[in-house]
């Protein structure tokens, strides 16, 4: 599906982009029929509402799209997205009441809420049209909604066709379109180089891998880590039904490196990309991973599994290892890692740890600009006592149930030991229920806030 803009045309719609407090006076400076028309309508500019302006032969000859307060949109992001899916099919530009500020966001909502998952049932319906207002750098917003639409069809698609091998030919497709290299290991290389990597999904008949891709040769160099657990039955420790439901969203970080990972070569930014996945399903097998095993990571320290179902920091730690040996400038990694944070933040917000203060304020500012809110979490330091357990260097789940999502975060720190900047999102990767621009399913979370911080983070 093509998230382009409309070219500007003569026949293009104008829409004026009403708040309530303003119609009143807005209605003074229009005709006594269009006064009528709207009085009639009963249209306020509550957020949401929409209103066609018939001309003398009945055809619209421009619209309304109610804009609500500013109490009301603060509660939203993409609020002009309300209108977009209320307005019949046709194209239409912007002609008042849209704050400059905001023309970037409501373009890019705009666009996000023409996308629907058509795969498997359905059709892409026809959807109203917007001409790019003409402060808004159109092509970045066209790449920024192509490359969410390609992390929501990943994470929408259901494990029987979203397994490890289908993800690996994901990177590809997106390598070759770029001019990007892209190498797999797996079989024997995967057991001896990446042994947690293997161990996690050895119990699949889905073959687990580790996919490397890379991009540009100049540049500050930027590595991002995604978790590529495909489905997550728990393990022997096995979820409950209730659990596994939404369990093919379990490959939500590599979904969301994807996509970030599109934008960056679509717009031609000039760093050094690389992106690892490692690509597993955690299944029920004679021959899968025990809780008491001790596993050897790829950095040399010892595991101990007390919970089969805490397997994505085991895949990520040994992808860590790998990027920190190389020392790019800067490794971020993104997983679907805990309820814990969920918990903690609910489904909007992507909670994210980083050790660097001028990275972690440069990534909220940005995820504010991005509309892709972030919020900071700590490496808290005393709780790492909580993650060793005597009998091995690490515990994969500490008992006793407090502050997991920390715990999580920290045990990964362990595998970033070279590279001084590391920052670790904890995200949710789902949208529960629909709001604007923002359907239920599969979601972006970071990426938008990442992009728009690369400049400041890498000097670019």
């Amino acid at each position: 599906m093509p998230f382009r803009f409309a070219a500007p045309s003569d026949d293009a719609l104008p829409l004026h982009v009403i708040e309530q407090d303003a119609l009143s006076g807005w209605l003074t400076t229009q005709d006594d029929p269009t006064r009528a028309w709207i009085g009639a309508s009963g249209f306020s500019g509550a957020l949401g509402e929409t209103l066609l302006l018939p001309g003398r032969d009945g055809r619209p000859v421009g619209a309304l799209a109610g804009y609500g307060s500013a109490k009301t949109r603060q509660r939203l992001r993409f609020a002009l997205a309300t209108a977009a899916a209320a307005l019949p099919a046709a194209i239409y530009r912007v002609a008042s009441g849209l704050p400059p500020e905001k023309a970037a966001e409501e373009s890019l909502g705009w666009l996000l809420s023409s996308y629907t998952f058509t795969r498997y049932a359905g059709a892409a319906r026809d959807s109203a049209r917007l001409v790019a207002p003409g402060a808004v750098d159109a092509p970045r917003i066209e790449t920024l909604a192509e490359a969410e639409a390609l992390t929501r069809d990943l994470v929408n698609t259901p494990a029987s066709d979203m397994g490890p091998a289908e993800l690996e030919s994901a990177a590809r497709a997106l390598a070759d379109r770029f001019g990007a290299v892209t190498e797999v290991t797996g079989g024997d290389t995967l057991r001896d180089g990446f042994p947690m990597i293997h161990a996690v999904g050895r119990a699949s008949p889905r073959a687990p891998r580790l996919i490397d891709l890379r991009w540009g040769t100049a540049g500050p160099r930027l590595t991002l880590v995604g978790k590529g657990v495909c489905f997550d039955t728990g393990g022997l420790n096995l979820k409950p039904g209730s659990s596994m439901g939404l369990m093919k969203k379990d490959m939500g970080g590599a979904a969301n490196v994807l996509g970030l990972a599109q934008a960056i070569m679509a717009l031609d930014l000039p760093l050094q990309l690389r992106v690892l996945i490692p690509a597993v399903e955690n299944s029920v097998a004679g021959d899968a991973f025990r809780p008491q095993d001790i596993l050897t990571s790829r950095k040399g320290l010892t595991v101990e599994i007390n919970n089969t179902d805490a397997e994505g920091r085991l895949v990520l730690a040994d992808a860590l290892a790998l990027a920190d040996e190389e020392q790019p400038d800067l490794i971020v990694s993104m997983a679907t890692l805990t309820g814990a944070a969920r918990v903690a933040v609910g489904p909007d917000l992507a909670p994210f740890y980083c050790d660097d203060d001028r990275i972690a304020s440069a990534l909220i500012a940005a995820g504010s600009d991005a509309a892709d809110p972030l919020w900071r979490m700590p490496f808290w330091d005393p709780y790492e006592a909580r993650l060793e357990p005597g009998i091995a260097d690490l515990d994969n789940a500490p008992s006793g149930g407090m502050a997991g999502s920390i715990t999580a975060a920290l045990f990964l720190r362990r595998f970033v030991t070279a590279t001084p900047r590391y920052v670790h999102f904890d995200i949710y990767g789902w949208n529960p229920t629909p709001a604007p621009a923002r359907p239920k399913g599969g979601a972006g979370q970071g990426p938008r806030a990442i992009l728009a911080a690369l400049p400041a983070l890498l000097d670019l």
